[in-house]
């Protein structure tokens, strides 16, 4: 399945927001995630089903200073 992963198309073959953290390498990462410009809170990422087409924002947290 074609998405969109931060502004960039992306294939897939993760069926939930959750399994598309993990296949891109942020499965215990602490990271803010977007569906389609809604917030999606960590604990719901696994009932969230991605479609073809779907905008997913991923944002890890910085330091700054």
């Amino acid at each position: 399945m074609r998405i969109i992963v931060n502004g960039e198309t992306t294939q897939t073959q993760a069926k939930t927001l959750e399994e598309l953290c993990a296949a891109l390498g942020h499965g215990t990462s602490k990271v803010a995630t977007a569906l389609n410009g809604d917030f999606v809170p960590a604990p719901q990422r696994g009932a969230i089903k991605l479609a073809e087409n779907d905008a997913v924002e991923i944002v890890s947290p910085r330091q700054g200073g």
